[in-house]
């Protein structure tokens, strides 16, 4: 018995070993294409935050007469505080069955919650046209912001007037991000808007100087077209591609971009953030959700969460005290939201909503912290643009910018 008792207080004592963060599941456009039940519910097991794949499951099992599994996933989809259409909200009870219509019927939210935290900072011009993201300075002192439609930047100049500022070579622009200590900042320039492609255009990372004359230009590797950027402690700059899936790096001193993350182990990357110990690079697959690289090994693993979170639809993203703070315009409603990380930054342990549903809004798009505030494009026009150009009939908005106090976690 007292060998027993020795034994037995010695695994009380030994730490438990922690969990293994969970590998990422490669995707790419096949991964899309998946629509039997079996498959959803499996690709909901490798992506349980993600509420792209589980409308897709919930479709499946509605069109299978599945009710049961039907209204699980309606479930999970009511505990993230999903909102359907006002349309769908009307044919689901009908289409899950009579068995489930009532339980149905009483998870479908009706208009979602509006959250409205912010104010305006400052508003571009309409003939600035597409603005994808704007980054201020600390202190309010100045401000960029990027034009895909224009391939220019804008500069916050006197008297609130926003200034354009031309760059030799750009295509389209959209990510802008700055150098730890603020001595450069970075933009990135490729065809991400399918506009007839130009010869002479430039496509990677484009280095602004204060001055803007003498620009560094780190070319990317063919076929990659750069948008989000993301700039590590040590000054690495790191670059998602939404269009090819692959994620890369310039390391400081090297004079191009090398892939980190190849094409087919996300779908479409996005938002980039940097861990403070520049070991970690947090990635946002639009569909699937969020994903950490380990940059020493190029392990890829899935950022799991212990809360009922939904970690898809993720536009921007930044490091903020701890948190990831995320536009998710890819949700329904849309909405900014700060996941708190776990002491290891490998799992999402809290999660508040910032914003959500403004009235204002359009699109949310890209933006910058400063000073404890995020600045974002609150007004974003994709859907008035294509391949370059207005689209029939449409014509161009200003672009408000707005300020989003972060306050205390």
């Amino acid at each position: 018995m007292r060998a027993l008792t020795a034994a037995l207080a010695l695994c009380l004592a030994a730490p438990l070993a922690a969990e293994a963060p969970p590998a990422w599941r490669a995707v790419d456009a096949a991964t899309g294409q998946i629509a039997d039940v079996a498959g959803l519910e499996q690709l909901a097991r490798d992506f349980p935050d993600s509420a792209s794949v589980r409308l897709r499951l919930f479709n499946a099992q509605l069109q299978a007469g599945e009710g049961e599994g039907a209204l699980a996933s309606l479930r999970w989809l009511a505990a993230r505080g999903h909102v359907f259409s006002e349309r769908a909200r009307a044919q689901i009870p009908d289409l899950i069955g009579p068995a489930h219509a009532e339980a149905a019927r009483a998870m479908l939210a009706g208009a979602p919650q509006v959250i409205a935290a912010s104010t305006v900072f400052g508003t571009l011009p309409a003939e600035a046209g597409l603005i994808e993201s704007v980054i201020v300075v600390p202190g309010e002192e100045g401000a960029l912001a990027s034009s895909v439609s224009r391939r220019t930047l804008f500069a916050l100049g006197p008297n609130s007037e926003w200034i354009e500022v031309p760059v030799p070579r750009a295509q389209a622009l959209s990510g802008l991000a700055s150098a730890p200590d603020g001595s450069l900042g970075w933009v990135a320039s490729a065809n991400i808007d399918g506009a007839a492609p130009d010869p002479a255009g430039f496509t990677g990372l484009i280095g602004l100087t204060g001055d803007m004359g003498d620009l560094l230009m780190i070319p990317a590797p063919e076929g990659v077209a750069v948008s989000d950027l993301a700039v590590g402690p040590d000054g690495s700059v790191y670059a998602s591609d939404p269009v090819g899936g692959g994620v890369y790096r310039r390391v400081p001193g090297k004079t191009a971009l090398e892939a980190l993350v190849p094409p087919g182990t996300f779908r479409s990357p996005q938002g980039l953030a940097v861990s403070a110990d520049g070991a970690r690079l947090y990635v946002s697959d639009f569909r699937y959700g969020l994903a950490a690289v380990e940059l020493g090994s190029g392990a890829v693993r899935r950022l799991a969460s212990d809360v009922p979170a939904a970690l898809d639809g993720v536009d921007g993203l930044w490091l903020h005290r701890g948190e990831l703070v995320a536009v998710q315009n890819g949700t329904s409603p849309m909405r900014i939201c700060a996941f708190r990380l776990s002491d290891d930054g490998t799992r999402i342990v809290g999660h508040r909503i910032l914003e959500q549903a403004h009235p204002d809004w359009t699109e949310p798009l890209g933006g910058s912290i400063a000073d404890g505030v995020l600045y974002y494009v609150a007004t974003g026009q994709w859907d008035r643009y294509d391949k370059g150009a207005l689209r029939e009939g449409m014509k161009p908005l200003p672009t408000v910018i707005r300020r989003l106090p972060l306050g205390a976690r």
